[in-house]
């Protein structure tokens, strides 16, 4: 959270700073998934839900806050960092709790696939759709920002089965490892806005496990 505040102060738009901390925290908690487990993961969490309740606490104008809230999301940017920040939480103990370590799967697929569909999409798309938002803030992702979301879904799939030894590639792997990021992809295109942090760690862990473990 520190450096996605620093990057703020530099005037890095907060599309780009939200996705910075996203990336961090799910590239921590990947390496601690591997490193001890579940219960290093869920100390991190706590750890984590400390520092984000601080700043929504302080609210707007606290650097920390600015670099998580979305202007776009005005009136309801607090209800938007905390909604994808409990999503996040209760995806995660479900991949954890469900699939044990292959919850890697799950995490670097939503830390690397889902953080890089909004700044592509930001940067680059054209072809825009809407998605369900259960606030009353219009919500819009881009068909180049999902068809972002599937490749690096599949390189964080390639990833994970590097990184874990309880997944393989087998027959057909990289048919596969495509076939999830696409489904995964298509998770995130679909997800209610907010709720993409629970759907896009849960639903690669489960197809991991069903194709890939």
């Amino acid at each position: 959270m520190g450096f996605a505040g620093w990057l703020k102060r530099r005037g890095v738009r907060t599309g780009y700073t939200r996705k910075t901390f996203h990336f961090l925290i799910f590239g921590t908690v990947a390496a601690l998934q591997g490193l001890g487990g579940t219960p290093a993961v869920c100390l991190f969490g706590a750890t984590c839900s400390l520092a984000v309740f601080f700043a929504v606490w302080r609210g707007p104008g606290n650097l920390f806050y600015e670099a998580m809230a979305r202007e776009k999301d005005e009136p309801h940017r607090t209800h938007f960092i905390l909604v994808p920040y409990f999503t996040t939480l209760v995806g995660g103990l479900a991949s954890s709790l469900l699939f044990g370590p292959l919850a890697i799967a799950g995490f670097l697929v939503a830390g690397l696939g889902d953080a890089i569909g909004e700044p592509v999409g930001a940067r680059f798309g054209k072809h825009r759709y809407r998605v369900f938002s259960r606030a009353a803030v219009p919500a819009t992702r881009s068909l180049e920002g999902s068809a972002a979301v599937g490749l690096a879904s599949a390189c964080a799939l390639a990833l994970a089965v590097a990184a874990s030894p309880q997944l393989a590639l087998g027959s057909f792997g990289w048919i596969k490892i495509a076939a999830i990021a696409l489904l995964s992809a298509l998770t995130e295109a679909v997800s209610p806005h907010g709720w993409d942090n629970a759907t896009m760690q849960v639903v690669p862990t489960a197809l991991a496990w069903l194709w890939l473990a």
